[in-house]
């Protein structure tokens, strides 16, 4: 993890809102003629920047016309993750690489009621504002571990009695009804093209695939969360 923590830099209305409510937010700048009462009214107090066009000091390519400099967020431990959880429900990325998919997932996990993510320190999308604008809001809340490998990673939830399920297109199980989705568990998802890298694949308790029909190429690696993440969900109200 880096020492500066994540999501020191936030843009787009629904992402900086989030950031906003959370008490995150030091600064803002807002492009000129922008309304956005009600970011400005949660604002109150803070200092504020109005400029011409906000692009000029964004990262992203649709800022919204507002960006916001943040207190960062720091990364979790995976036993943390694991302790501050009745029945841990995780999701863990194996270098996915689009900040955009990276959003996307936390988004999702969230929906899902997961509670927590681990990501790589390394080769893996960086936790910058694409990748908190695609999240809406989720990273806000949604525990985040990042860690130098994560193979090791799978293996230490092994340890701490978290079952951990990877997607695979070449799995003979289905992703539906798998009977470890009831307990605490860890759904692990691979990077775009390439899916869970070798160790990974060998450091799994179990191999899973989302069946599709015949002829259809992989789905996009946040569609595979979402669609894994809500089966959890689905499995555990069944044990309740």
């Amino acid at each position: 993890m880096a020492p500066a923590g994540i999501g020191s830099r936030v843009e787009g209305v629904h992402a900086v809102a989030a950031a906003l409510a959370a008490g995150r937010v030091r600064r803002l700048t807002i492009e000129r003629g922008r309304k956005l009462g009600p970011l400005r009214q949660m604002a109150k107090g803070l200092p504020i920047a109005e400029v011409d066009d906000v692009r000029d000091v964004a990262e992203t390519t649709a800022p919204q016309g507002i960006v916001a400099d943040c207190e960062p967020i720091m990364s979790s431990t995976l036993k943390t993750l694991v302790a501050q959880a009745g029945k841990p429900s995780l999701v863990v990325l194996d270098h996915l690489e689009d900040p955009h998919n990276l959003g996307a997932v936390a988004r999702s996990a969230l929906a899902a009621s997961a509670t927590g993510m681990v990501v790589a320190a390394r080769r893996a999308a960086p936790f910058g504002a694409a990748a908190f604008k695609a999240a809406a809001g989720a990273l806000e809340q949604l525990p985040v571990a990042i860690v130098n490998s994560v193979a090791d990673a799978v293996a230490r939830l092994e340890e701490l009695a978290v079952w951990t399920v990877g997607l695979d297109a070449g799995a003979e199980e289905s992703v539906f009804e798998c009977p470890l989705f009831s307990e605490a568990v860890a759904v692990v998802i691979g990077g775009e093209g390439g899916g869970l890298s070798r160790l990974v694949r060998d450091r799994v308790s179990k191999l899973v695939r989302i069946p599709m029909a015949p002829g259809v190429e992989s789905l996009n690696a946040s569609v595979s969360a979402a669609l894994a993440m809500f089966e959890v969900t689905r499995v555990r109200s069944q044990h309740q």
